[in-house]
């Protein structure tokens, strides 16, 4: 057998007319008379192109051996999720939001925005949860343990003010819409000075909560938070939230976007003291009540919009606006609730006939629990006695509120030349974005609830936190909408579209909606199944099987390969500098 250090394989293509042929020949090189000749051994072009890769590597000195006898797999992390929030700290220069210089607090804060991101749990058990992925080496905080999590978000709260100030440089530009709004969250246990109990929107009775404010960009990005206590009303939050972001944020004229109960007439006169501040809203319902009765708003059976000024509200603007949707669909809710209540009171009224129930106090008590169940009280009016009981529709009250079924009115100090009627609604509509991430921040998602801290700075730090990472989030979601079932069409139009009339999703997500499957036919995901898909992508630590000479076996890592869904999903995180300017106003 030759010398396998002299033989090699030579590729020889050849023509025969339009088709080339390659010929894969083995050769062995050799010396006469002091030069060098090849002389051909075999024809090897029946063997595939691994068969002769194998072949080459032999002759070049390289062994080879079967997979399962050479080395073995001795542990595998999640990997692909944490360089997808890699990518996106990348993109959106996250690391040095938080801090310009190195530091072993800003690693663990980072950490823990990103563990908040891919799999939300209290600090302890995100100690112990991201050793299964490779976030913890990748940040470098292996060695952390729970007490240097909460120094870390010590010190982040003394940080608060100059990232929230960096995060308004990049999202608000002069006179831009600045969104804000309320909500609260449940609190375990009752120790902690900012737990109270107020109105839960959580409906989680007898706890304890905290509210807390965010103030986000049109397109629904948070640049702050603000933590209160949980007795604290809506009004009260919002003046200081304005002067807080007019002094550290270094805008001297803002657009203040807010719901009807959060920019009351107490808050309206407050602003107007205020130099550079507009705002949006609406009219609570008994104001436009009052507008229906007097008939100013009988334009609205022949359009759905129209503008007006009106002496009670000077120095603004109203525009009056009915969906017609939504007038229909709360017609046919009252319907059903009150067929549901007369249904139930007539079988009352029946056993109060039938003398089941004869006490006018008796009588009362099940008739209150009847007529409040679906909140129709006041559209009923009843007549109790001892043994005897009956109940009529009050006609009148129904009809006045069904005048105003689907009429809301926007109220701003705007004037027309910066901003027109429509975008007017348009802005006000935008408060759903700050709902949203609401609902992103409070359920599975984030966890910010339930609160276990006792501290109240502790509260504040770990609320920060999270509103750190819905921020993040945001961009990665509209990374991603291609992916995701979110429509990748509707933003396109939202200048153009009637701006009363419900938001309609486009064709392309209605496939998506119905299907479940992307026009690729791969499966469309949510947020969370796409982090989790990614997730599935691992970093192993193998070992090469111990020799018998009794040397330590070498150990190394090999980081599986994307698919091409995953590849895709991190492809598309490199458009995220894009989304991260700040938002054209309306």
């Amino acid at each position: 057998m030759p010398a396998a250090k002299s033989m090699h394989i030579a590729l020889i293509p050849s023509r025969q007319g339009a088709k080339v042929y390659t010929s894969k020949l083995l050769r062995q090189s050799y010396r006469k008379d002091g030069k060098v000749q090849k002389r051909t051994l075999a024809n090897l072009s029946d063997l595939d192109d691994e068969a002769i890769a194998l072949l080459r590597g032999h002759f070049r000195g390289k062994t080879y051996v079967e997979a399962d006898a050479g080395f073995e797999i001795v542990g595998s992390r999640s990997h692909g999720a944490v360089a997808a929030v890699q990518a996106a700290f990348r993109e959106l220069d996250f690391v040095r939001l938080i801090g310009s210089r190195p530091s072993r607090e800003r690693d663990l804060v980072c950490a823990m925005v990103a563990a908040r991101i891919i799999r939300p749990h209290t600090k302890l058990a995100t100690t112990r949860w991201w050793h299964s992925s490779t976030l913890a080496e990748e940040f470098g905080v292996a060695d952390a343990g729970v007490d240097e999590l909460y120094a870390a978000m010590d010190w982040l709260l003394r940080r608060r003010n100059r990232i929230q100030g960096k995060l308004a440089k990049r999202l608000f530009r002069e006179g831009g819409l600045v969104l804000y709004d309320l909500s609260s969250t449940y609190f375990e246990g009752r120790h902690c000075p900012l737990a109270r109990f107020g109105y839960n929107r959580d409906g989680k009775k007898g706890k304890l909560q905290v509210n807390f404010g965010l103030l986000c960009d049109v397109r629904g990005r948070p640049a702050a938070v603000s933590v209160h206590r949980g007795d604290v009303g809506d009004t009260r939050t919002i003046l200081p939230e304005v002067m807080r972001l007019r002094r550290r944020f270094g805008l001297s004229r803002v657009v203040l976007v807010g719901d009807r109960g959060m920019i009351v007439q107490t808050t309206v006169d407050a602003l107007r003291r205020l130099d550079g501040m507009d705002w949006i809203s609406a009219l609570k319902g008994t104001r436009v009540a009052k507008l229906v009765r007097d008939g100013e708003l009988g334009r609205l059976d022949e359009v759905n919009l129209f503008e007006m000024i009106h002496p009670d509200f000077p120095g603004e603007r109203l525009v009056a606006c009915r969906n017609t949707r939504l007038s229909e669909h709360r017609a046919r809710t009252r319907q059903s609730l009150l067929e549901a209540t007369e249904e139930e009171l007539a079988k009352l009224r029946a056993s109060v006939a039938a003398g089941r129930l004869s006490g006018a106090a008796e009588i009362g008590l099940r008739v209150g629990e009847v007529i409040n169940r679906h909140k129709v009280k006041k559209h009923f009016r009843t007549e109790i006695t001892d043994g005897s009981f009956d109940f009529a529709r009050r006609e009148d009250r129904i009809a006045a509120e069904a005048a105003l079924d689907g009429i809301y009115v926007i109220r701003t100090s705007l004037p027309e030349s910066d901003m027109a009627a429509e975008d007017c609604v348009r802005s006000y509509k935008a408060l759903t974005r700050v709902e949203r991430a609401f609902r992103v921040i409070k359920t599975m998602n984030l966890q910010v609830r339930p609160v276990h801290h006792r501290s109240a700075d502790r509260v504040r730090a770990h609320i920060f936190l999270c509103m750190l990472a819905w921020h993040v989030e945001w961009h990665m979601r509209e990374a991603w909408r291609p992916l995701l079932f979110s429509d990748t069409e509707l933003g396109d139009d939202i200048r153009t579209r009637d701006p009363v009339a419900p938001a309609q999703r486009s064709k392309a997500a209605e496939r998506k909606a119905r299907s479940g499957m992307l026009d690729d036919g791969t499966p469309a995901h949510c947020f969370r199944t796409l982090i989790e898909t990614l997730g599935t992508m691992t970093r192993n630590r193998c070992r090469v099987r111990s020799p018998d000479d009794g040397k330590p076996a070498a150990e190394f890592e090999i980081t599986a390969q994307a698919d091409e869904k995953q590849q895709r999903a991190l492809d598309l995180l490199k458009g995220i500098a894009e989304l991260s300017r700040p938002a054209p106003r309306l």
